[in-house]
This record gives C-alpha cells, structure tokens and sequence, in this order.
C-alpha cells in the first residue's frame, strides 16, 4: 500500500504540477494586462517554484558531449560494454581514452546504489574525462528489473565490480563514491586474495562508511538505534503490478529521498527560497542552478530488499568489514591480503553522511600495503556532496586524486 499511495500522490502533483507551469507561463505572458501588476511576478514565481518542487521525474542523462585533452575539444560518445540484470557498465570514449590504446589511464567510477542515479556523479566523469578513459557503473531501477532476474545483494554487488574489471582489463584504476567504498574494498580484496591479474592498481574512496563507529553520524544513529526487524517492516515495499519488476521486494528510492531531505530541511528551504527571489528578480540564470541541482537530486530509483537490507546489517550495524568478519560467497574478506593495490582515502569536514575516520579507517585495516602506497585526504569546508562535485572537487580534490593514480601505474 506505501508504494501505491505514493504514486497516487505522484500522479496528483504531476497534474498540479502542469497546472502551475500553465498558470506561470499566463501570467509571464506579455500580451496578459494582468501580469503588469505589481504583485503578477511574485505570483508568476511561486508558481514556478510549486512546478519545479512536484514535478514528476525519471532517469536523467550524463549529456556529457565533449571534453578537451591538450588543448584540443573532442567528441565524447557513450557506450555500454557490458550488461547485467541490475546494471550495466558505461564506458566514456573519446580520442585517446579508447580500450587498448593505452594513452590515458583505465578509470572505473563505482557510483553509489543509495536512491540516485549514476548521473548524480556527471560532475564526477566530467572532471576525470580529460585525462582518464573513464568508465562507471550504471545501476537500474529495481522496480524496473522483472523478478525472474534474480535477486541481488552486497555479494553480487561484488561480483559485478570484479566481473567489471576483469572486462576493463588489467591496469585499471577504481574509485568509488560514498556507499560502494565497502564493496570496492571487499572486491579489491577479493581480487587480491586471488591473484587476479584485473585487480585494480589504485582504490580511491570518497566520503565511504567503511567504520561507522568513527564519528558516528546522524545517518549512522538511525542505522543503530533500530533493530533490524524494523527496517524489514518498515521500509520495505512491494514494487505494484504496473511495473516491470512487479511483486520485487524493495527499499524505494522515495523513501531515501525523504530521508535525506529530512535531514538538512532547513537548507533545502532556503534554496527553494532563494530560487523563488532569483525568478522574482528576473534572475533566470541563478534559478537554473538551483533547478539543475533539484532535478538530479530528486530523480531516485529503488533499491532491491536483500541489497539494502543487507547493507544496513553488515556495514551499519555490525561493522563486519573493519572487525575482519566480513564474508562474501562464504569466504572471509580480509583487507589486510591487499599489498599492492594503493589506496586514498577523502573524507570532508563537514559530511554529514559519513563522518571523518570512516574512510580514513580503510588505511588501517589494510595492514599489509606499504606506507607509500596509503595516502589521506581530508577537505576542509565540504560537505558529502562537495566531494565529488563543485568547485572544490574540480579544483582541490581531483587533483590530488589524479596524481595519485599517475604516481601508481596510470
């Protein structure tokens, strides 16, 4: 019933939504006497504002078209090289970056299945295109992925990063954003463990739970002060029969969605406040920004049962992977096997998601991997998003992030 009076309410404010696009536009109308009054642009506005906030959305695109390398502006073509049920691998190409050419370094962007899409990192891509053949994880919507797929869960997720990387071919650098810091790290141990010949030269982690007792956040707090069970009777929904993956078991992107925005509601207002004085002002462009930034972080997708479930056990609330108790395919993860892979942690001061040590705690459990091969990096004045996103990340972050690969084999 939680997923199917959502969408109720989805289809109503969609409707609302339209109306109140129509009703701005009326009003913006130059041949419209009515939009001279002095109070028709503050109407015109909220209007606007009410339209942007309920509008339905669904998958964005990355729209990433050309990049420069060496002064020189190139085309930039997607192409998905690899598919499975809940994802599929995306690959960047552009002159120079293509697979065998060897002209820049193998990049695999492990993106986040926390709610969002993958174009939640186009920042991301777009600052490592110039000089990296970037590749990313593009995972699906679960209530799209028919039940006869299977299911898919923490060991699959692993599964999929060393399947990705054994496509990508050895020599690849990975770096993974947030939530897939623990099973880039379980996988990299894996593929250590195994001698794998595609296990990757660099990890780099950026704002990772890898130990949630460091620094315990608010997201964190909610994870531990609720029993399990909870989650299994709270949370989770049936997807409704009017959509491919009809009768799968999910956590829904929604859910998350609302989570977040809970979280820093106050700021979220005052964005939504502060476009509402950009359109008074005439100021399109600065309403763009903030449009821009709300229709990516409010395009959400669901995550399956077992993933999500699994995750808040074993990372959340037992902290299997810093104890040394993690398994995948009933075979221990043990980080400290990983002796050649170099590793880069970057927390930011002010993530309110994953607070500072927990990434940083990666370089303490692999105890094997020399000193030259750990590096920290700790942002001051970002916050969980300006990791991988903005100004600081074109201009502090990915810097560092490139050296290291360089320094490393790239």
């Amino acid at each position: 019933m939680l997923y199917h009076a959502f969408d109720m309410q989805k289809n109503w404010l969609a409707g609302a939504s339209a109306l109140a696009t129509a009703g701005a536009q009326v009003m913006q109308h130059p041949a419209n006497p009515l939009g001279y009054f002095s109070g028709s642009p503050m109407f015109a506005s909220a209007l606007e504002v009410f339209a942007h906030a309920s509008a339905p959305r669904g998958k964005p695109g990355f729209e990433l078209y050309e990049t420069v390398v060496d002064g020189e502006t190139v085309r930039v073509t997607e192409a998905i090289e690899a598919r499975k049920p809940f994802g599929q691998l995306k690959h960047f190409k552009h002159k120079g970056s293509s697979k065998g050419t060897g002209a820049a370094p193998k990049l695999l962007i492990v993106a986040p299945m926390s709610g969002h899409y993958a174009t939640l990192l186009r920042g991301t891509v777009e600052r490592m295109l110039p000089g990296h053949d970037v590749w990313i994880t593009d995972w699906r919507d679960a209530r799209n992925v028919p039940l006869e797929a299977g299911k898919f869960d923490l060991d699959d997720y692993v599964d999929y990063l060393i399947s990705w990387l054994e496509h990508i071919g050895p020599g690849a650098h990975m770096l993974a954003v947030c939530q897939p810091s623990v099973p880039s790290l379980a996988a990299a141990a894996v593929m250590a463990a195994n001698k794998n010949k595609c296990r990757p030269r660099t990890l780099t982690m950026m704002g990772g739970p890898i130990d949630t007792r460091k620094a315990p956040t608010a997201v964190n707090e909610h994870a531990m002060t609720r029993p399990h069970a909870w989650f299994q009777e709270n949370v989770i929904a049936t997807v409704p029969a009017y959509y491919p993956g009809a009768g799968r078991r999910v956590y829904p992107g929604f859910l998350q969605l609302a989570g977040f925005m809970s979280m820093n509601l106050g700021n979220h207002m005052m964005s939504h406040w502060e476009m509402f004085k950009h359109l008074v002002d005439g100021d399109g462009e600065g309403a763009d920004k903030t449009k821009e930034f709300y229709d990516e972080y409010r395009a959400v997708c669901d995550m399956t049962s077992e993933f999500y479930l699994q995750t808040v056990d074993v990372v959340f609330q037992r902290h299997l992977l810093p104890k040394g108790e993690m398994t995948h395919r009933g075979q221990p993860v043990d980080v400290g096997v990983i002796e050649d892979i170099a590793i880069l942690a970057i927390e930011g001061e002010r993530d309110d998601i994953s607070g500072i040590g927990q990434t940083k705690a990666a370089l303490t459990i692999a105890k094997s991997l020399p000193a030259d091969q750990k590096k920290y990096l700790m942002v001051k004045g970002v916050g969980h998003y300006g990791i991988f996103n903005g100004r600081k990340w074109r201009e502090e972050i990915a810097p560092v992030v490139e050296k290291w690969i360089r320094a490393h084999g790239g």
